[in-house]
């Protein structure tokens, strides 16, 4: 019971209002919001970007290096924003885009604590993680929900199919590498398995190649092996793509995020949260 008043103490005008604004894609301020956020990110990602090119001009840089801070600053609002509106921030904070959205703004800040570390190296490239941001856009797609379920219910077929396909690499690895040899550049079984998996793939670098009559003969079966696996996940993939979107055509998916957990990909028929089961305004 005390529970439950904190809860409805806590459920605000103001809380709602801004639930509306920032989480919701369906009305239009919400749209408006979110499309100014969108234009930002397409920013940021541009600066981040050309801060990698090395024959940028010093002015033009320390015009980018501000640019990211302003930006950085904004989501980093954005971010508390979204902390402050849901009634559990824990649980937003540890969903997907929670985490997104803190890995877009995290190394940053963290340059400020360890100024010129070699170890910021590292962190200096998970500033790419902004890039993740783009997933925004799949909460104005009910299609992207289509997509995950897909993958979901070809995840056994296709850890099947992987399970196979380095069974065969294992194999051909190690015939490989008792008809070549060392002599043919297949020193060891790992080496001639990447050669394998080089050769199954189709991609073909050429770095290794078989000099002898029967090792070329095994290539070629490999060759010929790897165009119809390459096909094997693309059917699977799209046979439970079809599944999902017939589902999806009769549940009608809208863009109403819970104001308790974040949780969207609601029902338009829904009374509750299908991850938390708070009611849904």
């Amino acid at each position: 019971m005390t529970d439950s008043r904190a809860e409805q103490s806590a459920d605000t005008p103001w809380r709602r209002k801004l639930h509306t604004i920032v989480f919701e894609a369906d009305t239009p301020a919400g749209r408006w919001f979110d499309a100014v956020l969108l234009a930002l990110i397409v920013v940021s990602l541009v600066v981040v970007m050309l801060e990698t090119v090395p024959s940028m001009p010093e002015p033009w840089r320390r015009g980018l290096r501000a640019a990211e801070w302003a930006l950085t600053g904004v989501f980093s609002l954005e971010y508390l924003l979204r902390l402050v509106i849901v009634r559990r921030p824990l649980v937003y904070a540890g969903s997907f885009f929670g985490l997104v959205d803190l890995l877009a703004i995290l190394p940053t800040w963290v340059s400020l604590i360890f100024p010129g570390a070699q170890a910021l190296l590292a962190v200096r490239v998970l500033r790419l993680l902004r890039i993740f941001r783009v997933f925004k856009l799949a909460r104005y797609l009910s299609e992207a929900r289509v997509i995950g379920d897909a993958l979901r219910a070809s995840s056994r077929k296709i850890a099947v199919f992987l399970f196979t396909v380095s069974t065969v690499v294992v194999v051909v690895g190690a015939l490989m590498y008792l008809i070549e040899g060392p002599a043919n550049g297949f020193t060891s079984i790992p080496v001639s398995m990447y050669w394998a998996v080089v050769t199954l793939t189709t991609v073909g670098y050429g770095d290794i190649s078989p000099a002898t009559g029967l090792g070329q003969a095994v290539a070629s079966l490999v060759m010929i092996l790897g165009y119809g696996i390459i096909a094997v996940p693309t059917g699977i993939v799209t046979a439970e793509l079809a599944n999902a979107g017939r589902k999806l055509e009769t549940q009608h998916i809208n863009t109403q995020m819970c104001a308790h957990c974040g949780a969207d990909d609601h029902r338009s028929d829904s009374k509750f949260c299908r991850h938390c089961g708070a009611a849904l305004h």
